[in-house]
């Protein structure tokens, strides 16, 4: 009996990227094939080759400074035949993309036209590949977004991208991608920067759609732990090359390589606390990592909860802040948003207080509200027992030396124009710390020491760093000022998990050595867990839950943190039999 080919077969597949006359190779010569029906993770962090591989295959690399330089990509085309994806001309091409394979890119908002409406843009694809009319593919379209499960479609088809949250705009691309029924999706970090309800959902929503119409998936991730969840095997990047690939089972139960051991273990978990994350780093140079030795007894209550002799750094009483709803550019709606809604709390010297909750929750603007980036509407709030709404300016300038705050984003929170030497210096220079410039070069030199980056760092530019290298750069300009409190917005949400272990290591090691307090603003639990002694968790503007970290984890009382916890992709074996059994009672039941 006779096997038909792979649906994909890629063999030696190599990229370069031309870069100030030098060459680097992103992708080494690289094998893989996708089975029809196959749902296979490509898996890796930043610059490991994952993505350019899948822009590869439509040839979306084959302009300067990317160069495909080998292989082929052998795919059995419905309209074309078996061709060669990488010597296709560009006429071909076009039956191809969105066609009969498709993408899903990491960022949406960047991926949808902002002044184009949802549906129209969902129409487009269908007015493209099929000839239909206008009429037909605006049903199509409104077919689609109830098949992705966006609320309301008949209204979301008129909508602008900026009128929807991340999770429905990344719906939306799902939908476009789906619109001609293509045999390979390839999906590129799709849930990446999602909340864990709705990553769970769109997860769910991919594999039901993959398995209904048999369809084959690439699905890129940096992250193992959501794997488990969707695929059927992996395949593991690390600098350009495929270090390992295997089922599911087999790699994440039994992890051969070193790099996919780090990638496993550096991820924080929620069933064991330790003091430091292993990283990525420490199994490819053969450090021994022993996960007993670091985990750290909890108490089932922080101490100075108990202590009634200490004064909460922060004081928070019945805080709101409430935010105009726009109608028109001349006309302002009376309406508001309640995005925080009467919120009190105390946040104690030397803490660490998670704040966790999705978004739109009100989580950042509660961050800044403390601060008086955003203005409260209601409410009191002390930070060292100063009510700062009634500071004047200046009175708040020099305060704010010690309350300072790490943004989400590192690229967008330093001047692209300015050294980072000269960005560290500038608010040791607005508050007066030090005496002249040369001392606080010196306090530079010394901050970049302590979180893992080089004298000659100092006169670089921003666009010359790594995102991880980044968010250092920004921590030590936080703890330059020596403050009493951080507030870490979202501070590690973007990083890959090895960089976000280093990154949450130094933040332990700084609030140790500093006495430093954390409000500690995220979505992701895991980490709330690792960094953590409590845990407030918010929901439509409400504080809905709050108490010792491991009290929360492990006897969540309110349904909303339930939801949260359940939603979380945890990797290990029970769920990935159980993911897997799922799978195959799905697809039994679309075979009858």
């Amino acid at each position: 009996m006779l096997h038909a080919p792979p649906l994909l077969s890629v063999t030696g597949l190599e990229i370069e990227f031309s870069t100030a006359g030098a060459r680097t190779k992103a992708v080494a010569g690289i094998d893989f094939t996708l089975q029809k029906g196959e749902v296979l993770a490509i898996v890796g962090e930043t610059g490991s080759g994952k993505t350019a591989t899948s822009l590869a295959l439509l040839q979306l690399l084959n302009t300067p400074p990317a160069h495909i330089t080998g292989g082929q990509a052998i795919f059995q085309s419905e309209q074309l035949g078996e061709v060669d994806l990488l010597q296709l001309k560009e006429k071909e091409l076009q039956k191809i993309r969105g066609r009969e394979i498709s993408m899903v890119f990491q960022e949406p908002m960047s991926s949808l036209n902002p002044i184009m409406r949802c549906g129209k843009q969902v129409a487009e694809a269908l007015l493209i590949h099929f000839p239909i009319s206008k009429k037909e593919a605006k049903q199509r379209a409104i077919e689609l977004f109830e098949l992705v499960q966006l609320p309301d479609p008949a209204k979301k088809f008129n909508a602008y991208p900026h009128e929807l949250s991340g999770g429905q705009k990344q719906r939306v691309m799902i939908a476009m991608a789906l619109a001609c029924n293509p045999s390979i999706l390839i999906a590129d970090e799709p849930t990446t920067a999602l909340d864990v309800t709705v990553q769970a959902s769109i997860l769910n929503l991919l594999r039901e759609i993959c398995q209904k119409r048999h369809m084959s998936m690439l699905f890129i991730t940096h992250d193992l732990g959501v794997v488990a969840e969707i695929a059927d095997r992996v395949l593991v990047m690390y600098q350009g090359k495929v270090v390992e690939q295997g089922t599911v089972l087999d790699i994440l139960t039994n992890p051969q390589h070193p790099y996919t051991q780090g990638l496993l273990a550096c991820r924080p978990s929620l069933h064991t606390h330790t003091k430091v994350l292993p990283t990525v780093a420490d199994f490819i140079e053969g450090k021994k990592v022993t996960l007993e030795s670091q985990i750290e007894a909890e108490s089932s209550t922080v101490s100075f909860l108990s202590d009634s002799d200490i004064t909460p750094l922060i004081q928070v009483e019945n805080l709101q802040v409430h935010l105009p709803v726009r109608r028109s550019i001349f006309l302002q709606s009376k309406e508001v948003v309640k995005a925080v809604d009467g919120v009190s709390f105390e946040i104690y010297p030397g803490e660490t207080v998670a704040l966790v909750g999705e978004s739109g929750c009100g989580k950042t603007t509660l961050g800044r509200a403390l601060l008086r980036l955003v203005e409260p509407t209601n409410g009191n709030v002390l930070l060292d027992g100063i009510a700062w709404k009634n500071l004047s300016s200046k009175e708040l300038r020099k305060r704010r030396k010690d309350f300072q705050i790490i943004f989400q984003d590192p690229f967008s929170a330093l001047n692209p124009h300015m050294t980072i030497g000269d960005a560290i210096m500038e608010p040791m220079k607005v508050h007066g710390v030090l005496k002249n410039r040369q001392e606080r070069e010196q306090r530079v030199l010394e901050l970049l020491q302590t979180v893992n980056l080089l004298p000659e760092h100092l006169n670089r530019y921003p666009h010359q760093f790594s995102g991880g290298q980044l968010q250092r750069i920004n921590i030590a300009r936080a703890v330059a000022l020596q403050p009493m409190c951080i507030i870490c917005d979202e501070a590690v949400s973007s990083l890959d998990v090895s960089v976000q272990a280093q990154v949450l290591n130094l933040l332990n090691r700084l609030k140790r050595e500093f006495n430093i307090t954390y409000l500690f603003i995220t979505h992701d639990l895991a980490v709330a867990r690792f960094m953590a002694d409590r845990i407030f968790v918010m929901h439509q503007g409400q504080i809905v839950e709050q108490g010792p970290a491991q009290q929360v984890f492990e006897k969540p009382q309110h349904a909303y943190t339930q939801t949260l916890l359940q939603s979380i992709p945890k990797g290990d074996v029970n769920d990935i039999l159980t993911a897997q059994e799922k799978r195959k009672a799905v697809k039994a039941s679309i075979d009858e």
